[in-house]
C-alpha cells in the first residue's frame, strides 16, 4: 500500500496554495470533450506540466490543464486530460485527479470518457450514463494501492455508481431532452484496441461499452467515499461490430460532433447539484 500522501506531497501542496476556492464538483473530462472547460467561468488555469510529480499528458484530445472554474456560482475542477495505463503509468499516478479532487474538499466527482459502443441498440453519438463498472482487469492494481480497506471504505463500494447521483443525471437529461442510454462499462489496459472476439466474450457478460479509463478512477473516488458516476460518449463501434476499421481519430470526431449535446447535459446536472 503507496502512502499517497507522502509520495504527492510537493504536488497537493503546489496546488493548494494554487486554488482559489474550494471546489464542490470535479469532472474528468474524456478524450475529446475537453472543449466543455472553455463554455465555463475559468479563474484559473494550470498546465499539469507546471506540476511537481505530475505525469505528462500525451494522448491526443487530453490538453494536459487543470481549470478552476464556477458555473452558476457552483465551484467546479475540472481535469483536462487524464493519465492512462496505455501511457506506461502506474495505478497510484491514473488516480492522481481523484485524489486531488479529494485532498481539495470535493464531495461529487463526475468521470467521462470515449467508448466503443457494444449494446447493438448504440450508434456512435450517443451517451451513456454508466449503471455499473467492471474492472476485473485492473482488480490487482486497485487491491495493491488501497491495501486492506476498512469497513466504511469496503461498503462504499456497494454504492458504485452512486445511485443518488445517477438518478439526478437522469432527470438532468430528461429536462434537457437528451435521450440518455444507459448501460454496463467494461474497462480495458490498451494500449491496442480490443479484438471482435474479446468484443463477443464482453457482451457475454453483460458490457455495454468498453474503453480504457474511469474504473480504476471511480473504484477510488468510491472507496474514499465521493459520490461518484460515469457519462461514455459512445464514439465508436466496438470491433467486429461493424466492418469500419478502429483510429483515434474517429473518436475525436464523434466527441467534437456531439460536444453541444454533453455540454447542455453537464450544466443541468450541475444546476442540479
Amino acid at each position: 500500500m503507496v502512502d499517497l500522501s507522502f509520495k504527492y506531497k510537493a504536488l497537493l501542496e503546489y496546488l493548494k496554495s494554487q486554488t482559489p476556492f474550494t471546489p464542490e464538483i470535479s469532472i474528468i473530462l474524456g478524450s475529446g470533450l475537453g472543449d466543455f472547460a472553455e463554455q465555463l467561468q475559468i479563474h484559473k488555469s494550470i498546465l499539469t506540466s507546471d506540476i511537481p510529480d505530475y505525469p505528462a499528458s500525451t494522448v491526443i484530445g487530453h490538453k494536459g490543464k487543470i481549470h478552476f472554474a464556477k458555473y452558476l456560482n457552483k465551484k467546479l475542477i475540472l481535469f483536462q486530460g487524464r493519465i492512462h495505463f496505455y501511457e506506461g503509468y502506474n495505478i497510484n499516478e491514473c488516480i492522481l485527479p481523484v485524489l486531488i479532487s479529494h485532498k481539495l474538499g470535493v464531495q461529487n466527482i463526475l468521470l467521462t470518457n470515449a467508448a466503443g459502443g457494444i449494446n447493438k441498440y448504440f450508434v456512435p453519438g450517443d451517451l451513456m450514463l454508466a449503471t455499473s463498472l467492471n474492472g476485473l482487469m485492473i482488480k490487482k492494481e486497485i487491491t495493491d494501492l488501497i491495501g486492506l480497506t476498512n469497513l466504511t471504505g469496503k461498503y462504499n463500494f456497494i454504492n458504485l455508481p452512486d445511485p443518488k447521483f445517477n438518478n439526478l443525471i437522469k432527470t438532468a437529461a430528461e429536462t434537457e431532452n437528451i435521450n440518455l442510454k444507459e448501460g454496463v462499462y467494461f474497462y480495458t489496459k490498451g494500449p491496442s484496441y480490443e479484438t471482435p472476439a474479446e468484443i463477443k466474450f464482453f457482451a457475454k457478460y453483460g458490457a455495454d461499452a468498453v474503453g480504457m479509463s474511469t474504473v480504476h478512477e471511480a473504484v477510488y473516488s468510491s472507496y474514499l467515499g465521493m459520490k461518484t458516476s460515469a457519462i461514455s460518449c459512445i464514439t465508436n463501434f466496438a470491433a467486429g461490430i461493424s466492418n469500419q476499421k478502429l483510429s483515434h481519430t474517429e473518436v475525436t470526431e464523434t466527441a467534437d460532433r456531439v460536444k453541444d449535446t454533453f455540454a447542455r447535459l453537464v450544466k443541468s446536472i450541475i444546476r442540479s447539484i
